[in-house]
């Protein structure tokens, strides 16, 4: 038996993985949430090969298919979606950008807890509820 509450908040955090880096991807071309092009750092300016604005749509594609993947395989696209939200973070840093920096570290984190989750529920053995374990004993 599962303990539903947490299936719940598995189930919040994998339509959250999937919602948001696929909404984020999409605004990456229509910049209607953010100028995202300000997020970049003057390091990462110096070193695109590419004009900022198609390495922004560039991002905005590899957000969208980090989205999908948490659709598809929650597991690993939790892991793809957590990594890349520490290389975001580590360029919100260079670029003095440190409350967004914070924000998108403890998304890292949330996004690593999916995996987690998703390790578990995949395996069918989501904890039952203490009360009801030992209960059964």
């Amino acid at each position: 038996m599962t303990d539903k509450r947490v299936e719940f908040v598995y189930g919040a955090l994998r339509a959250a993985f999937v919602f948001v880096p696929i909404a984020a991807g999409a605004d990456k071309f229509l910049n209607l949430l953010a100028d995202w092009q300000a997020y970049l750092s003057p390091l990462a300016l110096s070193l695109l090969p590419v004009s900022p604005g198609t390495f922004m749509r560039v991002v905005g594609l590899v957000e969208i298919a980090a989205g999908l993947l948490v659709f598809a395989r929650p597991r690993l696209g939790a892991l793809v979606v957590a990594a890349w939200l520490v290389l975001v973070s580590v360029n919100l840093v260079l670029g003095l950008h440190l409350d967004v920096a914070v924000r998108d570290l403890v998304l890292a984190l949330a996004a690593f807890s999916l995996s987690r989750l998703a390790e578990v529920h995949e395996e069918g053995a989501l904890p039952a509820r203490a009360g009801h374990a030992a209960a059964g004993a």
